[in-house]
């Protein structure tokens, strides 16, 4: 049987089956390789390296939690729109555990156009809350906070009393809508403003 011709795209779909089945720290080269058919060496002509085949699969996952935020907020505003989100988010990390964790957290020049349009996007989730410049700025770091800190946390099993997470989720998602209502418009200058 004749193998599909590789590329970049091609080999970041291969990445993402291990990462998917194995978890992140199972991804190498020689792994992709054999699901690929061919000699490490080979794919050297669609990725520099490991670190680089890591970034593209986080690019990819950054691109698939954006469009879930894009559409779990699609005509919806205010905490409706907020929770919706959160919602999505937490939904993509528990359909794609390992995915989601195989997301680097820290911006990289190849992901800042899907990190910034994440960004924009939970910024205008928070425009009905009437938040401007550095306190959205405050309020989007609280929130990917919230929603990050939940996802992982439930993803690694550490929720082990017997309450309901779709509860604890409500009330998280609660909590951060209620908070949201009581913050300041505006940043205050500080002391050497």
């Amino acid at each position: 049987m004749a193998r599909a011709p590789l590329s970049p795209d091609a080999v970041v779909d291969l990445a993402l089956r291990i990462v998917d089945e194995e978890g992140p720290d199972a991804l190498t080269l020689s792994a992709v390789a054999g699901r690929a058919g061919v000699a490490t060496p080979s794919l050297y002509k669609h990725v520099r390296n490991l670190a680089e085949l890591r970034v593209l699969v986080s690019g990819r996952v950054l691109g698939e939690l954006t469009e879930v935020a894009s559409e779990a907020v699609l005509g919806r505003s205010g905490d409706e729109a907020l929770r919706a989100l959160m919602d999505g988010w937490r939904s993509y990390a528990a359909r794609h555990p390992h995915r989601y964790s195989a997301l680097i957290q820290s911006p990289r020049p190849e992901t800042a156009e899907a990190g910034d349009r994440l960004i924009g996007i939970i910024l205008a989730a928070l425009r009905a809350y009437g938040l401007e410049g550095s306190a959205a700025i405050h309020a989007v770091r609280c929130l990917r906070a919230a929603m990050h800190g939940f996802a992982v946390l439930e993803a690694a099993g550490a929720f082990q009393l017997g309450e309901d997470l779709d509860e604890s989720h409500a009330l998280l998602a609660h909590m951060v809508v209620s908070g949201l209502r009581t913050l300041p418009r505006t940043a205050r200058p500080g002391p050497d403003a």
